[in-house]
């Protein structure tokens, strides 16, 4: 894929150096370093929970399957009032308050695995207050990387963050099994906790926003961040595209994908080597964005998002691994470069004074009908077949590219 872009000032030759430019900032590398560490710390997380419940006294699957969705709920449960909040108060202070909650909660948890006192119940709890964490966090990301940063660098700082959630993606599980294997689950869950004390550290030392935001109620503060959010066309549309494509594609290829691994690809390292090359691809991608200003951001975007579809697209045709791997690889490339510029889209198009709110209503928007797809991808599947269903998957993100791409909004949006 080749991006339109503006060729580099004279003065600034476009090498590796003009690429990582925006590691010159402090304040923006200390982010980086405790958000890195975080993620680090999260890619674990789930290996050593799951691994954990199940070997407790009542666990087993359905208990994962409890905490997982308990996490998930209280994340969507949160985000709107963590977006309030953010323009309330500030990013960095809310985000703060946010990693201490997930450090309390993980060193909790690690404490009770390393003594073998956890029961589910308290996993279950304490689940649901790292999703809360977590929910409190998220709309602060998109709000706080705009003031540590100049305007024209936004779009590599937000390649870098993905390349990070790439990287991270692919160590922290491998990373956790390894520990796993030398000790045990609570261990994994300690560092995770230790990557969240990190975080705490590095947003510590980041300057306190400087708000003239005024307060209102807290439906009076949704109402406007809801107002903003629908007023722009092009946001609701492409929000609206990606909750529908985790909904229809996204959950059940997460939920069918190690099934068919099993029955015809080699089983689970088959399929690991499928999600680590989708990281890798996210990386390659995110690396490539550095040093780009793509015109027409929005449209790059979403013509990415057709990539999401290939990997779907090669089991539902029942090809064999290599070509699952190479269409996972490519569609982690589509990943990187339809977040990174979306995000960065938001960021200048959206004012400071609303911007976690609208954040927030993005994030919930894209999100909130993943876990039903999730939940439903296994009993639809049973009637319809696994093949069928991802291939009507793949279908409707290809038809929904091209409608999404049809709004003049969408199309025109970022033009010069």
């Amino acid at each position: 894929m080749t991006l339109r872009t503006r060729p580099p000032a004279a003065s600034k030759p476009w090498t590796a150096t003009h690429r990582l430019r925006t590691l010159r900032y402090s304040r923006f590398r200390r982010f980086l370093i405790g958000q890195s560490t975080s993620l680090l710390g999260t890619g674990m997380n789930t290996i050593g929970t799951t691994f954990a419940v199940l070997q407790m006294p009542g666990g087993g699957v359905d208990a994962v399957g409890v905490v997982m969705a308990a996490r998930i709920l209280a994340v969507l449960v949160v985000l709107l009032l963590g977006g309030v909040f953010t323009d309330r108060l500030g990013a960095r202070a809310v985000m703060l308050t946010a990693d201490l909650l997930r450090f309390t909660a993980q060193g909790a948890l690690a404490v009770l695995l390393l003594t073998h006192s956890a029961r589910v119940w308290e996993v279950i709890v304490l689940a649901a207050v790292l999703g809360i964490g977590e929910g409190g966090f998220s709309p602060g990301l998109t709000a706080l990387v705009p003031g540590l940063v100049p305007a024209d660098d936004l779009a590599d700082a937000n390649a870098l963050l993905q390349i990070t959630q790439a990287v991270t993606s692919v160590a922290g599980p491998g990373l956790a099994g390894l520990l796993i294997a030398v000790s045990d689950a609570g261990t994994v869950v300690a560092v995770d906790a230790v990557s969240y004390g990190v975080s705490v550290l590095a947003l510590a030392g980041l300057p306190l926003s400087q708000l003239t935001t005024p307060r209102h109620g807290l439906f009076t503060d949704l109402g406007r961040g809801w107002k903003e959010f629908t007023s722009r066309t092009w946001l609701w549309v492409t929000t609206l595209h990606i909750s529908l494509f985790n909904f229809v594609l996204w959950a059940p290829f997460l939920v069918l994908g190690p099934t068919l691994a099993q029955q015809r690809l080699g089983g689970a390292s088959s399929w690991g080597l499928v999600l680590a090359l989708y990281g890798i691809g996210s990386i390659g991608s995110g690396l490539a964005l550095l040093g780009r200003n793509p015109s027409r951001a929005l449209v790059w975007s979403v013509a990415a998002s057709a990539g999401w579809a290939l990997p779907a697209a090669a089991l539902a045709a029942r090809l064999p691994l290599g070509w699952v791997a190479t269409a996972a690889l490519l569609a982690g490339a589509g990943a990187a470069v339809c977040n990174t510029l979306v995000t960065t889209v938001i960021q200048r198009a959206i004012p400071a004074e609303v911007r976690g709110r609208v954040s927030a209503f993005d994030s919930l928007g894209a999100f909130a009908l993943g876990p039903l797809g999730l939940a439903l991808a296994g009993p639809v599947s049973g009637v319809v077949g696994a093949e069928q269903l991802l291939g009507l998957g793949v279908l409707w993100q290809l038809t929904a590219v091209g409608v999404v791409l049809a709004f003049p909004s969408v199309r025109r949006h970022g033009a010069r």
